[in-house]
């Protein structure tokens, strides 16, 4: 079965759930519907987060079953945590430790404190 587009092929807008019917007996429920939030991800950020869930979370593991390195499994995981909305805004001396460690380039560490510091004129 293919993944429904989330975007509008006309205009590019987001693209709504109406209706739902069930495969067995035709029943049909209309409506609006929320969309499941890994309907957003590309097919390889589901299996990133597929490896990653069978490596339960082990880094190491999920270096090994892809073939990446430890930045760039740490990258990958940042990118999701933003396109899923789940960012807990990390403090600046939390971003500036992985910027020592050399987890996250210098570019990331800018916009990491700054994203964090729009959180805070928000609020």
């Amino acid at each position: 079965m293919d993944r429904v587009s989330q975007n509008c092929p006309s205009c590019g807008g987001e693209l709504q759930v109406t209706e739902l019917e069930c495969s067995r007996c035709g029943a049909r429920l209309s409506g609006t519907f929320a969309s499941c939030p890994f309907c957003r991800l590309t097919k390889e950020e589901l299996n990133f987060v597929l490896v990653f869930m069978k490596c339960r979370g082990n880094i190491k593991d999920v270096e090994r079953a892809l073939g990446i390195s430890y930045p760039t499994v740490r990258s990958r995981l940042e990118v999701l945590v933003r396109r899923l909305g789940l960012e807990m805004g990390a403090s600046a001396a939390e971003v500036l430790d992985l910027l020592e460690k050399g987890e996250i380039s210098a570019d990331e560490a800018v916009r990491l404190i700054k994203g964090r510091s729009h959180e805070r004129r928000k609020a």
